[in-house]
């Protein structure tokens, strides 16, 4: 069978890396979880990037059209909802 991969937009995977760290805080915090899970989840939130980190990475790379970003473009955008 043949699957169509789509490209993401630079808002579409902006806003899915901040909602990722958002939801590995919620696993962090939820005492319902198990210990693992919970460790895991805050161990990965010490190497994740903050929204902030995104809306940076973003502008930087909006303004600096004159960097090599390579093939794909830009990853991520300054904008996003």
């Amino acid at each position: 069978m043949f699957r169509r991969c789509w490209m993401t937009m630079p808002d579409e995977r902006s806003r899915a890396v901040v909602k990722t760290r958002d939801f590995l805080v919620r696993l962090s915090r939820d005492s319902a979880m198990p210990d693992e899970v919970r460790n895991e989840a805050k161990f990965l939130l010490r190497h994740f990037p903050s929204q902030d980190d995104v809306i940076l990475a973003g502008r930087i790379e909006e303004e600096s059209e004159t960097l090599p970003i390579g093939v794909m473009g830009p990853v991520f955008s300054s904008t996003f909802k």
